[in-house]
């Protein structure tokens, strides 16, 4: 029988699990947005450089929430970990050729002033950004609705069962929710015809996202209200997120582009944690007769090895969120076209937005000047 201090710690692990998801969907996926985007937004060389220097300082910061989310999922759940990865190998693998294309086109693509070079990354960068999100959404779908296992927890029926129509809407979902998160934040940190041009495409894109949204989610709340243990928490999550995503939409007609961001940053988070409710206590649900699903508590690390993590977590995760607060506040400029017309000088990027009547902070556009 298990303690009641080692029941603690597994839902404990669970909930870090689930609050580094939701911090690397949060932070990533206006990063993502922008990935998807900017080469239609912008009009030009100097717009699109412009557009992409908006995340150039801290996208690489976000991702360390994925590698922690997996090196948690690894040390406190290693039968979650075993299981997932070896039963979805091949889109894990796609995710990780997708980040690692994403990375270099962010880091590259202004290395060199041959203008088919970039452009080549300006096709490289939409796809990539595009197919992560896409298929960490078909992941997710499929481990919260059910995926064949036999009775030792191992994935069977090849990566094909990943692919139903719930979990494609739910790429499809996360896709759009991404791109709309992504326009919402170029609209507060561009000026000028920039910041026009991004609030028609947020507008555009509203309608779609809510769409898909609402159908995912009442495909969801269906689904899980004969199957999940937990309906409650769930239902609640998931109620709460609807108006917070509704209300971007008018808040991006009212030109309130930080206002709406924060509705969709809700929406996202509530999302994910909705996702999370559902799976409660179990990590992978089993959709073969005869084969349970895999849990917190038949899944987890020895009591010691939790009592060690939460212990380093519980300095580290504070250090983390400080950081990435700092980075967000220093790398706030607004920025427009006339920044990347020519090429930035050292004076300029040190003294962005702190003269008379200009932005708020010099950090943004030096990295842009890369």
């Amino acid at each position: 029988m298990e303690t009641a201090g080692h029941f603690d710690l597994q839902t404990l692990w669970f909930v870090l699990i689930a609050v580094l998801w939701m911090g690397f969907f949060l932070l990533d996926g206006f990063d993502f947005g922008v990935g998807m985007l900017y080469p239609f937004v912008g009009r030009d060389d100097p717009e699109r450089h412009a557009l992409l220097a908006t995340i150039l300082p801290v996208w690489d910061s976000y991702e360390v929430w994925v590698i922690v989310a997996g090196g948690a999922t690894f040390a406190a759940f290693p039968g979650w970990y075993a299981s997932m990865f070896s039963g979805f190998y091949l889109v894990f693998f796609g995710i990780l050729v997708a980040l690692i294309v994403r990375g270099v086109a962010i880091e590259y693509r202004n290395k060199h002033d041959d203008l088919s070079w970039r452009r080549r990354w300006d096709v490289a960068l939409p796809i990539s950004s595009l197919a992560i999100p896409f298929l960490l959404g078909v992941v997710f779908a499929a481990i919260t609705r059910g995926v064949p296992m036999d009775p030792r927890g191992d994935v069977t029926g090849g990566q094909g069962v990943l692919f139903t129509g719930y979990s494609v809407l739910a790429g499809f979902t996360l896709v759009a929710a991404f791109a709309l998160h992504g326009t919402l934040f170029l609209a507060f940190r561009t000026e000028g015809g920039l910041e026009e041009r991004v609030r028609r495409f947020s507008l555009a894109i509203y309608p779609v996202a809510a769409v898909l949204l609402i159908a995912f989610t009442v495909w969801t709340a269906v689904q899980a209200s004969s199957s999940a243990p937990y309906t409650v928490p769930m239902y609640v999550l998931l109620g709460l997120s609807l108006p917070a995503a509704a209300a971007s939409g008018p808040l991006i007609w009212l030109k309130r582009p930080l206002a709406a961001f924060a509705g969709t940053s809700a929406a996202v988070v509530l999302l994910v944690a909705a996702l999370f409710a559902r799976l409660y206590p179990r990590v992978m649900v089993s959709s073969s007769a005869g084969s349970p699903s895999l849990t917190i508590y038949s899944t987890a690390s020895n009591h010691y090895s939790l009592v060690a993590m939460t212990i380093i977590a519980g300095v580290f995760v504070p250090v983390v969120l400080v950081y990435q607060i700092w980075a967000l506040w220093v790398f706030r400029a607004r920025l427009s076209r006339e920044d990347f017309a020519r090429p930035p000088t050292p004076l300029h990027m040190i003294t962005k937005g702190r003269r008379p009547g200009g932005s708020s902070s010099g950090g943004a556009a030096a990295e842009g000047g890369e």
